[in-house]
């Protein structure tokens, strides 16, 4: 087998990998956008723990045959780049869409949340959820609120009480 082919198959293998992996896979069209804001959005993105970059759209496609995400190819036409995450299901999506309306050359194209493909409407209402963090932070007040609105009646009451005494 020739060193190309063999180079070839890594690269499927890897994209492949990185499939099965990630709790998140965004794919995006890059054109038209210049290489400091490239470089700004690269930023972002490994600052979330996104691993993002520019593979050959056959190589992909052989990945998303061997790994059943066939429905991905047809949005891989054109320059593709694509941004993985495998702790964040929703960094990816926030951080490319408020990239995208910042720069206009960014088109999101589709997506793989959690092993299923996803279209443009379902990664715009992942952008636009809080984060994990949020999300816990909003559940951890839905569930403190009965016992802090009880101790505030108590309190109302013992001190409605303590003002009859007086």
């Amino acid at each position: 087998m020739s060193a190309v082919i063999k180079k070839k198959e890594q690269v499927v293998d890897e994209i492949k990998t990185k499939f099965e992996d990630s709790q998140s896979t965004i794919v995006v069209d890059y054109r038209g956008l210049n290489v400091s804001e490239i470089t700004e959005l690269r930023k972002q993105l490994r600052e979330a723990g996104v691993d993002f970059k520019v593979y050959k759209n056959s190589m992909v496609r052989r990945a998303t045959e061997a790994t059943n995400l066939s429905e991905l190819d047809e949005h891989l036409t054109g320059p593709t780049a694509i941004a993985f995450s495998n702790e964040d299901v929703v960094a990816p999506a926030k951080i490319l869409h408020g990239f995208a309306k910042d720069h206009s050359a960014l088109e999101l194209k589709a997506g793989v949340v959690e092993g299923k493909v996803t279209g443009l409407e379902e990664i715009r209402a992942l952008a636009t959820l809080p984060s994990r963090d949020g999300l816990i932070s909003m559940f951890l007040n839905v569930l403190q609120a009965p016992i802090r609105n009880f101790a505030l009646a108590t309190k109302a009451v013992a001190e409605q009480k303590e003002e009859q005494e007086a």
